[in-house]
């Protein structure tokens, strides 16, 4: 069983940069895909990127590219999302997602692809 907690969340201004953690326990962590997703309510879960089990590769939705960037450090269990140059339209309450991966280089884009899932962080931008 994997547990991953969120932090990192809160309120800035548009234009403004935030830093999101997810801490995983465990020690299968080096062996997981990791992905960052977002959601508002009455809406779906939104893919926001994704990373592989090496960090080698990454992955983004295209209203966040350019902006955001996923990283992993694998020593620490933890999956980062440095979000830059927000948008009121980035509100949301952001979850992260992992999932065991066999092969390196492989990444996923979809929520039901992941197993694992935190309880999520709120990230709010005023305009």
């Amino acid at each position: 069983q994997v547990q991953l907690v969120e932090s990192g969340g809160g309120l800035v201004q548009a234009g403004g940069s935030l830093r999101l953690s997810c801490a995983a326990s465990g020690r299968t962590f080096g062996g997981f895909a990791m992905g960052w997703f977002r959601q508002v309510p009455g809406k779906e879960r939104e893919f926001v990127a994704a990373i592989t089990r090496s960090g080698g590769s990454t992955y983004y939705a295209d209203s966040v590219k350019g902006r955001f960037s996923i990283s992993r450090d694998n020593a620490k269990n933890t999956v980062y999302l440095q979000m830059n140059s927000l948008k009121p339209e980035d509100t949301a309450v952001y979850f992260c997602a992992g999932r065991s991966a066999i092969y390196s280089n492989t990444y996923y884009t979809t929520a039901l692809q992941y197993d694992y899932w935190g309880q999520g962080t709120q990230v709010t931008v005023s305009s």
